[in-house]
């Protein structure tokens, strides 16, 4: 694949005005249009007369793909193709809109879509690269634009029934991967997927395609990945063929470890190769074009919902990494909130729940910035960085150029928010951040990461508590898994007699000794807590009940956390009924809540130095509360 660094200079020709040279590097160019937020990749060099627009799947497979969209935008930009990427209506970083209109809504929203990219490239004949439910987009507003050279079809959804029973299998085995019980998994009518509902009218209207019927092919050519096990897509690929369009044909490799989770998903480079080489080849077909007039400039103007305002922009050095800026359009009255991003999950969140989390907290005056980490989803990654960037060292300076931003627009104090890896990524950026107020961290497997220890291996093989294991046990489906091979009873049983020897060493201070990496680990631990408590850093701690990331914590402070007691400035909360991502209603509601508590209290802090000194001492007089949720 094409290197990152090689895109470096966007032109743009402003119809009535001169030629002006842009400096262009890092992450894509965030652009507003039609309610929706697209992220606008220049090409290097304009070589093509044409230029991509990418249509998305929908849900977790959206999320898992986000990263794949982004490298192939890169490359494209390299080899001379402008492109755009784009979140539809009601999804990722756009408003929210009423589903009365179906399907027809995100065609829409793409077509919209297509006419910005026409005006920000200056090319009038775009290539359509598709993924899932993103293929019937496609289709659907190629027939109308006229200006189409080719579609591409990435595992193509073709039939909507068959797809939406696909989506209600696929949910299921998600919950099960995160430990979700029968009772804590969406119980409501509709479709759900990884904690995203898809809209009703939608739904409807998806159960009603079928792109075997298809009788006319509005490209002239075309590219099919095909999935492994699906004869299905082939077969849709022979009848494009039949239709008369210049179809090719391969397999999709590397499909299934793409879409299976986020965290640990794997890039297809070579379908990647494929992808681009076809775009190419299709571009070569056309006549060349010298000059280009953009009639728009590449600019993101804030959008402006239910009393708040959402501004996308690019921060850190050379503007490497994305994000959103959410703000109140009324007073502020809170600090501001840094929500990190959960391993790969792009800035929108699980569910989208960091969007709905921003939005809320802004109506109450509250304003955040949610961002992609480098090398996460939108954000490419840093040079000299490893690739694997969850609990690297390196993702400190992320949160430091977080917190430049915030410090150039006015906008401290700030507290760092997040939840496992971010929850890790915040602890450590609030002690090595001296203008960090505040710190929220929810179920973090860990405050402290050995870097000799391989992140991929313990993503791969994620342990969960004692009590999780011996619950799992119980199951009739558990006992059936152990015995027909599909469970890794190596990994789960190294992970039990790591969690009984961190549960025996919690008991006996000795132990704890005996074994250097528990104590190396606990007095690094410990440091860092008490180099926070002197900055007066307020904490506050939030676990599922039988969260792994509990292990950890009992190590350093006591199964009840009764050594958290000498932390004036720290505080834990334990919810009964939830798991490792918040998922059940009530335990999102305990976090946001603790959020809009700490903003605002830390937001008393502006003002005049007797508030920022009655606000410490309020501080400091909260001592360690740990109780049950309710």
């Amino acid at each position: 694949m094409a290197a990152r660094e090689a895109i470096k200079n966007h032109y743009e020709t402003v119809e009535e005005g001169p030629v002006e040279t842009l400096s262009f590097s890092g992450a894509a160019m965030p652009v507003t249009f039609s309610g929706t937020v697209g992220l606008f990749t220049p090409a290097v060099k304009p070589t093509a007369p044409v230029a991509v627009l990418f249509l998305s799947p929908w849900g977790f497979e959206e999320m898992c793909t986000r990263k794949f969209w982004r490298i192939l935008a890169e490359d494209l930009s390299a080899a001379g193709i402008a492109s755009l990427r784009f979140d539809y209506a009601g999804t990722g970083d756009a408003l929210d809109v009423s589903d009365d209109k179906g399907l027809s809504i995100w065609s829409e929203t793409a077509l919209a879509a297509a006419a910005t990219l026409k005006s920000l490239s200056g090319c009038e004949r775009v290539i359509l690269v598709s993924q899932g439910l993103g293929s019937a987009i496609a289709l659907d507003i190629a027939e109308r634009l006229h200006a189409v050279e080719g579609i591409a079809f990435l595992a193509p959804t073709i039939s909507g029934r068959f797809y939406l029973r696909e989506l209600s299998v696929w949910s299921k085995m998600i919950d099960e991967s995160m430990g979700l019980s029968e009772g804590q998994r969406e119980q409501s009518d509709g479709i759900w997927v990884a904690g995203l509902k898809m809209p009703e009218q939608i739904a409807a209207d998806i159960r009603k395609l079928n792109l075997a019927s298809l009788s006319k092919f509005p490209a002239p050519a075309g590219l099919v990945l095909t999935r492994p096990g699906r004869p299905s897509d082939a077969e849709f690929a022979n009848h494009l063929k039949e239709l008369g369009g210049r179809i090719e044909q391969a397999a999709y490799e590397g499909y299934d470890e793409l879409v299976s989770n986020p965290t640990i998903a794997t890039m297809p480079l070579g379908a990647g190769r494929r992808v681009v080489n076809w775009v190419r080849s299709v571009a070569a077909t056309l006549p060349a074009k010298t000059s280009r007039k953009a009639t728009r400039p590449a600019r993101a103007e804030p959008l402006v919902g239910d009393d708040f305002r959402e501004t996308p922009l690019r921060l850190g050095d050379g503007d490497r990494m994305f994000g959103i800026l959410c703000e109140p359009t009324g007073v502020r009255t809170g600090a501001t909130a840094i929500l990190l991003t959960t391993a790969y999950d792009r800035h929108a969140g699980w569910g989208r729940t960091t969007v709905a989390m921003a939005r809320n907290l802004a109506r109450s005056g509250i304003p955040s910035l949610r961002f992609d980490t480098a090398n996460v989803a939108d954000s490419p990654p840093q040079p000299g960085a490893p690739e694997q960037v969850l609990y690297s060292e390196a993702q400190y300076r992320d949160v430091a150029d977080a917190f430049n931003l915030i410090e150039a627009r006015k906008l401290l104090p700030a507290f760092v928010v997040g939840r496992c890896s971010g929850g890790y990524l915040g602890f450590q950026a609030a002690v090595h951040d001296q203008r960090c107020s505040g710190l929220i961290t929810v179920n973090p497997y860990a405050f402290h990461w050995d870097q000799n220890n391989s992140v991929d291996e313990a993503l791969r093989f994620v342990p969960r508590s004692l009590e999780t294991y011996g619950q799992k046990f119980l199951q009739v489906e558990t006992l059936k898994r152990l015995l027909n091979g599909s469970v890794d009873t190596g990994s789960a049983v190294r992970n039990i007699l790591t969690s009984l020897l961190r549960r025996v060493a919690q008991l006996r201070q000795p132990l704890l000794d005996k074994f250097s990496f528990l104590s190396r680990e606990h007095a690094t631990v410990l440091k860092g807590f008490n180099v926070l408590k002197n900055r007066g850093v307020e904490i506050s701690l939030i676990y599922s009940a039988q969260d792994i990331g509990l292990e950890h914590f009992s190590l350093h402070f006591g199964r009840s956390g009764q050594g958290l007691q000498k932390f004036g400035n720290a505080r834990l909360t334990v919810i009964p009924d939830a798991d490792h991502n918040l998922t059940p209603a009530p335990a999102r509601a305990i976090y946001v809540r603790e959020i809009q508590t700490m903003a605002l209290r830390l937001g008393a802090r502006r003002g005049s130095a007797q508030a920022a000194t009655g606000t410490a001492a309020q501080v400091k007089s909260q001592k360690y509360v740990g109780y049950q949720a309710p």
